[in-house]
């Protein structure tokens, strides 16, 4: 198990810009930018905690068991999943009725499909995969005294029927069935996920692709949990801020 933080690459100022996009690929010269991480309004005397909504575990969550942030390689040979690197954090407070405080020692699950659509783990026959001896791009982290935990993943590919995304879930106590959880799926711009389509990883896996604005998940508070991507050396990185209510 690995404990420890993995290293955070140095970050360009701001959040990722049209020219930053067209930079790394011009062929999207027409394509707008479109989708920023928008905070939800909270009610007057409310403390300035991002609360966003649940959404639907879907079908392949595992509790696997593996407390590790990099999550991009399977633990059976150690293979790692092709993709372009997302370093992600989760920073995790607990909303009171005038108070916003870090949650620590909070389980953050995520979990999602590799560059070809496949979720490990599972056998999904109408996908074409069967990759239940594998537990690639899993993993969960608990929250620091900060309320913040990391991941080193790799941007979504495609599954077919659904835009571009990442499972979580969040439990202050998973030990125990009183526990609180939260689980809900993170979002990304659409100029983003359409650049990235087109790196030779993503490439064949590509065709077809469910913009955000007509998958059904997304359209019931997505625009609240799409995150601001920043261009990295070596990928991208994000963080997402999010309070919970118990």
């Amino acid at each position: 198990m690995n404990h420890s933080d993995p290293p955070l690459p140095e970050h360009r100022a701001g959040a990722v810009t049209r020219r930053d996009i067209l930079g790394m690929f011009p062929a999207l010269a027409g394509l707008p930018l479109i989708g920023r991480f928008v905070k939800r309004s909270l009610p007057r005397l409310r403390p300035a905690c991002v609360v966003v909504p649940q959404q639907t575990e879907g079908p392949y969550f595992a509790d696997v068991g593996l407390d590790r942030s990099d999550i991009r390689t399977d633990p059976s040979d150690g293979a790692a999943c092709a993709g372009v690197p997302l370093w992600l954090e989760f920073n995790v407070s607990r909303v009171s009725e005038y108070s916003c405080a870090p949650l620590s020692g909070a389980m953050v699950d995520i979990w999602q499909c590799d560059a070809h659509g496949r979720y490990s783990a599972f056998r999904d026959s109408r996908a074409g995969f069967d990759l239940r001896d594998k537990q690639f791009l899993r993993g969960h982290q608990m929250t620091d005294p900060q309320g913040s935990a990391r991941f080193v993943t790799i941007f979504p590919g495609l599954y077919r029927g659904r835009t571009i995304h990442i499972h979580f879930k969040i439990r202050t106590d998973p030990g125990r069935s009183s526990g609180y959880e939260f689980t809900s799926q993170l979002y990304f711009d659409e100029a983003l996920s359409a650049a990235i389509a087109q790196k030779p990883e993503y490439a064949s896996n590509s065709t077809g692709r469910c913009p955000n604005a007509r998958d059904s998940i997304f359209r019931r508070g997505g625009d609240q949990l799409t995150l601001a991507v920043e261009e990295v050396e070596g990928g991208l990185a994000a963080s997402f801020a999010i309070g919970l209510q118990y």
